[in-house]
């Protein structure tokens, strides 16, 4: 199977939106907050800000990251192509971007912080949710590129 990364056009912007939407429809712990349509309108401005990288096969999107300067803003990968390496492909190409990554994962979702444990990333702080939409608990993680000697 190849993958391939590329910057995300306009037309992803519905592609993107059904991966983040059914995230939220299938997981029992995140707020069901926005409809399909608001998903559309979010990842089509995060496309126009020049965030979002995508990750597809055979020609269809199978997920994304979004970056904003260091921080992470977004990675997600279609619940059908979880195992196929799709997001450590994403965060790999984020890396080789970058001398310093950020990003939160609520406290709930135990899978993506083993993922992102395993990429290197460390706990870095903690929030209680009061500043962030989904009024969940998070964890900080930061990674940072060792400099070679």
């Amino acid at each position: 199977m190849t993958i391939e990364l590329r910057p995300a056009r306009s037309t992803d912007a519905g592609a993107i939106a059904e991966i983040l939407w059914r995230f939220q429809q299938d997981t029992e712990w995140m707020p069901k907050l926005h409809s399909g349509a608001e998903y559309v309108a979010f990842c089509g401005a995060m496309i126009d800000c020049g965030w979002v990288t995508v990750a597809c096969v055979e020609g269809q999107v199978q997920g994304f990251l979004a970056r904003d300067g260091a921080e992470i803003c977004a990675l997600y990968v279609a619940p059908w192509a979880t195992r196929a390496r799709i997001g450590a492909r994403l965060l790999d190409f984020a890396k080789a971007r970058a001398t310093r990554l950020t990003l939160r994962v609520f406290e709930a979702n135990a899978r993506a912080q083993r993922f992102y444990l395993r990429n290197g990333f460390v706990e870095d702080g903690r929030g209680d949710g009061a500043d962030v939409e989904e009024n969940l608990p998070y964890i900080s993680f930061v990674w940072t590129r060792e400099e070679r000697k």
